[in-house]
């Protein structure tokens, strides 16, 4: 009922006041059809400034005064749910519509909203995740948007390191866990950030299911992690387990969320894990998975190699992998993690 389905529900409320002068704002504003008469912001730095051809203004009631506007469009982001509020409450009461996005907050579950518009003889929409469309292709959707973190830019002072792998299962829970006890080792205070639910392994600081997360949400949450341990512990090198793989054939849901973590943990050094022969797993191999990381974190770089040689064939040797790849490459069951350190410290240095 309240729900926008087509740019002509948008097009029947002309003309507009946009609040949110960022990627939502101009995005709206371009639709076809829509007439924007003003926008507003609260960052001091957008205010005065033109935005799609308009001055950006600082006061709600001034537009209202200022220009024609029928409908003021609210295009936060999420984690401003709260300034959202208050701005749609401060249309409605001057008897001007609403359309709304607040993802998280659906208006069913607003009905104060609802009666102050039926009050004021008004509209109040939503631009929806439209999870009934979901529910109607798939069968099955989230009673509402999963997406919830706010978004952050953090960048820490310690050095990162992020553990991937061509596939699942190829050893990236053991080699993350055992570069933080070898760095430990040497003196230097390290901590292990687990994406997975079952990184319950001590030297980690904590864990939790990135697949859990909308993939919007997972690079904030691995920022936050970052933030998290350097207030508390403040570590030398933070070590970040990956999931998944970017390239790993047969199975494309978990790959996303490898991309997630890899771009939220944003790694000054990576080291790629691999299981050759796997057996229930299909990965396309390290050539790919390393061109893919670096790829998608250009300013990173694929330092060393941890094997799983436990379905090896017998001709295989870590001296094979290097020579074929020209990437250090260690087992860890088998005392390696020292040798992979030095290849992360090496080049940490040097860069």
């Amino acid at each position: 009922m309240y729900s926008i389905t087509s740019v002509e529900d948008l097009q029947e409320l002309n003309p507009y006041i946009i609040i949110g002068c960022g990627g939502g704002g101009e995005k709206f504003s371009n639709l076809e059809g829509i007439e924007t008469v003003g926008f507003l912001d609260d960052n001091p730095a957008k205010q005065g400034k033109l935005f799609c051809g308009l001055e950006v203004a600082s006061n709600l009631s001034d537009l209202f005064e200022s220009t024609e506007a029928n409908t003021v469009a609210i295009m936060l982001p999420i984690g401003a749910e709260g300034t959202a509020l208050k701005y749609t409450v401060q249309a409605l009461a001057n008897g001007k519509n609403a359309v709304v996005s607040f993802r998280s907050l659906s208006l069913s579950d607003n009905e104060s909203l609802l009666k102050l518009a039926e009050q004021n003889n008004v509209c109040i929409k939503e631009i929806s995740p439209r999870l009934d469309v979901v529910r109607k292709i798939c069968g099955v959707a989230p009673e509402k948007c999963c997406e919830v973190l706010p978004k952050i830019s953090y960048e820490p002072k310690a050095k990162v390191v992020f553990v991937g792998g061509t596939s699942q299962e190829c050893g990236k829970r053991t080699t993350t866990k055992s570069l933080g006890i070898e760095a430990e080792k040497r003196g230097l205070k390290a901590s292990i950030i687990s994406t997975d639910e079952m990184g319950l392994e001590k030297p980690t600081a904590f864990n939790f299911r990135a697949g859990s997360l909308s993939s919007m949400d997972v690079p904030s949450a691995i920022l936050s992690s970052m933030k998290y341990v350097e207030e508390h512990d403040s570590p030398d090198i933070i070590f970040i387990e990956g999931q998944s793989s970017l390239t790993e054939d047969g199975n494309p849901h978990p790959r996303g969320l490898s991309a997630c973590i890899l771009i939220g943990a944003d790694p000054d050094a990576v080291i790629v894990g691999h299981r050759p022969n796997h057996p229930y797993r299909e990965p396309r191999g390290i050539d790919y998975e390393v061109k893919a990381i670096e790829a998608v974190v250009p300013t990173t770089k694929v330092v060393g190699l941890s094997i799983n040689m436990r379905n090896a064939d017998d001709d295989m040797t870590l001296e094979s992998f290097e020579e074929k790849y020209g990437l250090p490459a260690a087992d860890m069951y088998h005392g390696g993690a020292g040798k992979l350190l030095d290849a992360i410290l090496e080049y940490l240095d040097k860069n």
